[in-house]
């Protein structure tokens, strides 16, 4: 495996609940399970840790339970946390209600991680070799987008950066977005963001072809994932595909966007070709949605096991992949 993956993103404590379906305007809904769990960010790297990428984290946790939390879920993961702890507050939280249908809805609360200086990231060194993960949430907060920003365009040209504008695409100031952008090498976002980004677009491949050229100019390419769909990538040479996805029986679709960034990062970074990584990621994040939980990334075995069950495994041989980790 070449470098690690620094992640500068955001994690939170995600509550999560389940429930038949959301509760109408003015009633109440009595969950038929609740957990706490690590979320945010957190799904992210653990999903290109559990395929083989030594990953560490360079975003900021609190200083109470919440942040506590976090730093025991991390190492528990094998994910170093390169930042001191907030002196100021705790990690913020996210309350996840699950509905029967799979799909999620999110109330949030940010703390620590909402507040980011220079100076608080002095201890996040990146080294040759290393990929850097930035995610929209983090540059949508007005205590941490600059220094954020700032710190993403001081990075070495040869690092390869990877920028996921997230649900709150529109919340990012303009200036920023175009600023964090302009560095990007890998653009992972779904079709609702890539409209926000682009503006209206017939279709993805439209999509992906408008953010190459008036969006992204150093990105070595733009992948918009679909969900169940598949994915559809498009190069900087020009060529384009559209990868289908798998069909399978979804239990819980939250997280399944974190594990497709942390599978295709991952895949990337041993060399596996970008097509075939767009491929891996998508197995990957087919087999999360079958689990219960964000964090439900699947390891490098399972997924080589899911392909050779379908089309036949990835031909590119992956690299040393990290002791199989428990999944629910």
């Amino acid at each position: 495996m070449s470098g690690r993956l620094v992640h500068t993103g955001s994690a939170v404590v995600d509550y999560v609940y389940r429930i038949d379906a959301l509760p109408a305007p003015g009633t109440e809904k009595t969950a038929s399970t609740y957990a706490q769990v690590a979320g945010g960010g957190f799904n992210m790297m653990v999903a290109a840790s559990r395929t083989g990428m030594t990953v560490v984290f360079g975003g900021q946790l609190g200083s109470g339970p919440n942040g506590d939390f976090l730093r025991a879920a991390l190492a528990a993961e094998g994910i170093e946390t390169l930042t001191p702890p907030s002196p100021a507050m705790d990690s913020g939280n996210c309350v996840a209600m699950i509905s029967s249908d799979a799909e999620r809805t999110f109330v949030s609360w940010p703390g620590a991680e909402s507040i980011l200086s220079l100076g608080m990231m002095a201890p996040v060194v990146v080294l040759p070799g290393d990929w850097v993960f930035a995610s929209g949430y983090t540059l949508s907060y007005t205590g941490s987008r600059e220094a954020l920003t700032d710190w993403i365009e001081a990075l070495p040209e040869d690092v390869p950066f990877v920028f996921d504008p997230a649900p709150v695409v529109a919340d990012i100031a303009r200036p920023i977005l175009k600023r964090v952008l302009a560095r990007t090498t890998w653009l992972s976002c779904n079709t609702t963001e890539a409209r926000e980004i682009a503006g209206p677009g017939d279709d993805v491949e439209s999509l992906a072809a408008q953010l190459l050229a008036e969006h992204c100019p150093k990105a070595d390419g733009v992948i918009i994932r679909s969900a169940a769909k598949g994915c559809h990538m498009r190069l900087a040479d020009g060529s384009a595909e559209t990868i289908p996805g798998f069909k399978v029986a979804a239990v819980d679709t939250n997280g399944a966007g974190d594990t497709h960034i942390g599978a295709f990062v991952s895949a990337l970074a041993r060399g596996v070709p970008p097509f075939e990584a767009a491929r891996y990621a998508n197995a990957a994040a087919a087999i999360s949605v079958t689990r219960h939980g964000g964090s439900s990334a699947p390891t490098d075995a399972e997924i080589q096991i899911f392909l050779s069950q379908v089309n036949g495994p990835l031909t590119g041989t992956p690299g040393q992949t990290k002791k199989a980790h428990q999944t629910a």
